[in-house]
């Protein structure tokens, strides 16, 4: 018996049950009423449809309902084997011909899904964002680790990708570190320190902050009020002045200014190596931020926008019940969201996205509410494809992190400490045996690595999490080890398979009685495209994470309950075999879409 595994079984049982509804009862039901879940862990079954909202076309109780409903699925659908009734929900039992069939259409595929791809709508994704006044630290991880796992996933999902960056080359904050090396650099760099640029750069600015509450100090003390002080002391007028010879070009300051951001971009893009990441663009400040002046003063000739009697430019939202948002300062200096714009209208005009997303984090909402509005005041229609996908803070056992204390974790000290850990507990517990010095230490990096960014990306990107690396990493429970570990097996059951000279063979009969263990893994590969898509949906790489694991839990219980290369049926062995092998590829591609690698053995 052939099923067509190009249409989802959700889908299937959609359109039967509406037409069982017309046959029934003599109503034409509009499919969005018809609900599908899985059947809960305690009930016989695979699928379940809600028979509640039914129950006004079909004007009888819940119970007879779906019995109706069922019987009549059952005796059209080869895909139904059978039915239960429990209250309002019947629970529908997926055929075991229905699974093996999936499975003998798909096994052979390198990757498989059901939805085409390039379905046309195009997508720029911007995340990381860093400063070049300080280094990438646990925040920033979150943030490359989410936005490069969304872009994945975002591609497998059918869509076209482009991931974008935008560094903060700009502004007060870079001027601080520049005066903090002016004052006490003595012409000391990277190299002669043995520094990598970005952690160079970023001590001046930890540096600067540490002299400025000095001088608010003695302010304070002089009188000066409290929340003033800060902002009126003689570093702080320096900065200002550095800002503004800044974006008038004075000579010295943009060589300075040059000189510093390079030092720092060439620590960037180590870390980013290490990592994983990369982008298809990169964007700097420096050069958006002068659209966006452009298009406030276009704003402000066409009386969009305002100014105040001290020269500062001004949006009124006051009718969308937010404050004046300032745009430009009195002295013409422009602040973020004047970047902001400028930045979206450029990317606009290079790719005309039907999607702009930007992964900040949530203490960033306000501002791209405020981003979005005041881009359609300014007639820029596009502005309702921006997305703001808000991820939470991470904190760690001993509290939270401050840039301007220096009391951050640093991106690439955790890396460090993870592959030591990794280091620590692989020798631990035996798992190197074979391996030279150079292919423990890749073994020990692939599994620090995915730790950490399993333990990241497992949790709902909008939620405030924290992170433990000890328990990141653990060879059992929800954890990457556990996971690519699981693969090391399955990659090292078929090595001793064909050891012990047994071919794999892709003719599989197609009346093999599948063990409901077998059958729990293949439902599980069945669900992994629709997993893709519902993940691509909610922008989650969480629901790729979970899902990966529930497979790895679920093809774990059976290869413990279930003989494999002790099974004397040839056929079952095969199957067995290519069961695994077929795990394995969606272990691996599930990995990959959390920019995670799997070792092919441990």
């Amino acid at each position: 018996m052939q099923f067509n595994n190009t249409t989802m079984i959700e889908e299937i049982l959609i359109n039967n049950t509406v037409a069982a509804l017309e046959i029934l009862y003599k109503q034409k039901v509009d499919k969005q009423l018809i609900q599908i879940q899985k059947t809960k862990k305690e009930f016989e079954g695979d699928l379940t449809i809600v028979v509640f909202p039914l129950l006004k076309f079909s004007r009888k109780n819940p119970e007879q309902t779906a019995n109706e409903i069922g019987e009549y699925l059952k005796n059209n659908l080869d895909e139904i084997n059978k039915f239960n009734v429990v209250k309002g929900f019947l629970n529908l039992v997926i055929s075991d011909e229905f699974w093996l069939d999936f499975f003998l259409q798909n096994h052979k595929k390198e990757k498989y899904e059901y939805f085409e791809k390039n379905n046309g709508e195009s997508i720029v994704i911007e995340f990381s964002s860093p400063n070049t006044n300080k280094p990438l630290h646990l925040g920033h991880i979150r943030n490359n680790l989410v936005g490069n796992s969304i872009a994945a996933i975002l591609k497998a999902s059918g869509k076209k990708v482009k991931k974008v960056n935008l560094v903060n080359d700009r502004g007060i904050h870079i001027c601080k570190s520049m005066i903090a090396w002016q004052l006490w650099g003595k012409n000391q760099t990277p190299d002669i320190t043995n520094k990598k640029g970005d952690k160079f750069v970023g001590d001046f600015y930890v540096k600067f902050e540490k002299e400025n509450k000095k001088e608010t100090a003695i302010l304070i003390a002089d009188g000066v009020d409290k929340d003033k002080a800060a902002q009126q002391t003689p570093l702080m007028e320096k900065a200002r002045k550095m800002l503004v010879n800044w974006e008038s070009g004075e000579k010295e300051t943009r060589e300075l200014w040059e000189k510093m951001n390079n030092w720092v971009y060439m620590g960037f893009d180590k870390t980013y190596d290490r990592l994983g990441i990369d982008f298809d663009k990169t964007y700097y400040e420096s050069d958006t931020y002068l659209l966006g002046k452009e298009i406030v003063i276009n704003g402000l000739k066409e009386r969009i926008l305002f100014k105040k009697d001290d020269g500062s430019v001004w949006a009124d939202l006051t009718d969308h019940k937010l404050d004046k948002k300032l745009l430009l300062r009195p002295d013409g200096t422009s602040v973020y969201i004047t970047q902001d714009i400028g930045t979206a209208q450029l990317r606009h005009d290079e790719y005309n996205a039907d999607k702009l997303l930007y992964v900040v984090g949530n203490e960033q909402i306000y501002h791209f509410n405020v981003l979005k509005i005041i881009l359609e005041k300014l007639g820029r229609k596009w502005a309702e494809n921006i997305i703001h996908i808000a991820y939470g803070m991470v904190e760690l056992p001993h509290g939270k992190m401050k840039s301007r204390e220096g009391t951050v974790v640093d991106a690439d000290d955790l890396m460090s400490e993870m592959h030591l850990t990794a280091k620590t507990t692989t020798e631990e517990l035996g798992k190197i045996e074979g391996f030279s010095a150079d292919e423990a230490e890749e073994l020990f990096e692939i599994i620090g690595q995915g730790a950490l960014k399993y333990f990241i990306l497992k949790v709902d990107p909008k939620k405030n999490m924290l992170f433990n690396p000890v328990e990141s990493i653990d060879f059992n429970g929800n954890t990457g080890p556990f996971i690519q570990y699981t693969y090391a097996r399955i990659k090292s059951l078929l090595r001793k398979a064909r050891e012990r000279n047994i071919t794999l063979s892709d003719n599989i009969p197609d009346n093999i009685n599948i063990h409901p263990k077998e059958k729990q893994v293949i439902k599980n590969l069945y669900d992994f495209s629709e997993t893709i898509q519902q993940a691509a949906e909610n922008y989650s790489p969480a629901i790729i994470a979970n899902y990966v694991y529930n497979l790895v839990k679920d093809y774990n219980q059976f290869y413990q309950e279930i003989p494999i290369l002790r099974e004397e049926n040839p056929d079952l062995l095969n199957f067995r075999l290519k069961l695994s092998e077929f795990t394995s590829r969606v272990i691996k591609t599930s990995m990959e879409l959390l920019g995670i690698k799997v070792p092919e053995r441990m």
